[in-house]
């Protein structure tokens, strides 16, 4: 795999299963938050399965699209598209009743010194996008970061472990969830909390960074010993097909890879594929930023692409100078602060 376009095309095969369950769901597909680093992938997987269906479904982008050529790559797909500013009233109600929403926009780097910026889209725009939306299906993407730091030895960071999000950012993330859960008891709005950590793509992620570091001779810092990854076609794919599970009050759906991951594996498995040693410094702390996504498997099935094969598709990708996306995912970080 040498380009963007091998890439994307592989990132965004639908499974026979995403197929299936394309066919269960009435109504079209409204992706709010289209041009984020999983947007355009998650868009353009939903048409495909939608094409391979048989189906008149319309999969619709939303976002701001600063970046015009985006907006035409995913015309080119057949996938139409919204130019809107969700935080502008008028962008917001002029958007067209769509029974299926996949509720992306946010942020979450800057938010240091930015903070009512970070709370404005990530705790007061959802109740608008509920107000909206209130007589359709929404999965709203949120993340493990709501969780608090749990202990390595454990994996006991499920749906029913109680949130204490570190620092604004998750503060924020929280406050979305507490915001639209309210409006889903109100409206009776069916939703999936979508708690996410870490996708990973070539161009950008966690096991790109460790790559990186070792193929540069880079020490890397073992503080936050243990990650969960999970390939951004897999979450995407969990996305699309987790429409037929919302509920209310929302169903909270823990979505990354089977494995607790340790940093140091990773970064010694890097340095198996690329002929080089690993520098590490600092040693791991006894907890880390986890969750347990065992329900979401039950209901989905383990991810298509597993560890060894992302960490091959990595090496090569950083060995043969890919394109990557200057977007760090701070996965060290421990207080909160992006």
């Amino acid at each position: 795999m040498k380009t963007i376009a091998e890439l994307e095309d592989f990132m965004t095969v639908p499974s026979k299963e995403l197929i299936q369950d394309i066919q269960k769901l009435d109504g079209d597909i409204m992706i709010l938050g289209v041009s984020g680093k999983m947007g355009p992938t998650l868009a353009k997987m939903t048409k495909r399965a939608v094409d391979q269906a048989g189906l008149p479904k319309k999969v619709i982008g939303v976002a701001r699209f600063t970046d015009a050529r985006l907006k035409e790559e995913l015309e080119s797909y057949g996938i139409e598209t919204i130019q809107a500013d969700l935080l502008e009233e008028e962008d917001l109600q002029n958007l067209p009743f769509v029974k299926n929403i996949i509720y992306m926009a946010g942020t979450k780097f800057g938010t240091v010194g930015n903070e009512h910026y970070t709370w404005t889209m990530n705790a007061y725009l959802p109740g608008r996008i509920a107000g909206k939306f209130k007589d359709s299906r929404i999965v709203a993407f949120s993340t493990g970061n709501v969780y608090p730091l749990t202990n390595v030895l454990s994996n006991d960071c499920t749906e029913d472990t109680v949130p204490n999000p570190v620092g604004e950012y998750a503060q924020s993330c929280l406050g979305r969830e507490r915001v639209l859960t309210y409006f889903s008891k109100k409206h009776q709005t069916p939703m999936v909390f979508f708690r996410l950590n870490y996708a990973i793509d070539l161009r950008y992620g966690v096991l790109l960074e460790i790559a990186k570091q070792v193929h540069q001779g880079k020490p890397i810092d073992l503080t936050m010993g243990n990650v969960n990854v999970i390939w951004q076609g897999d979450a995407n794919e969990y996305a699309v097909r987790s429409l037929l599970h919302t509920n209310y009050p929302p169903q909270i759906v823990n979505v990354t890879g089977p494995e607790t991951l340790s940093v140091r594996w990773l970064a010694k498995e890097f340095g198996k594929r690329m002929g080089k040693e690993p520098l590490f410094m600092n040693t791991e702390s006894p907890t880390a930023l986890l969750n347990n996504a065992s329900h979401a498997h039950k209901l989905f099935g383990y991810p298509r692409v597993s560890i060894q094969q992302m960490l091959d598709l990595i090496a090569d990708w950083v060995i043969s100078d890919g394109h990557t996306i200057n977007k760090p995912t701070h996965f060290q970080e421990r207080e909160g602060a992006f």
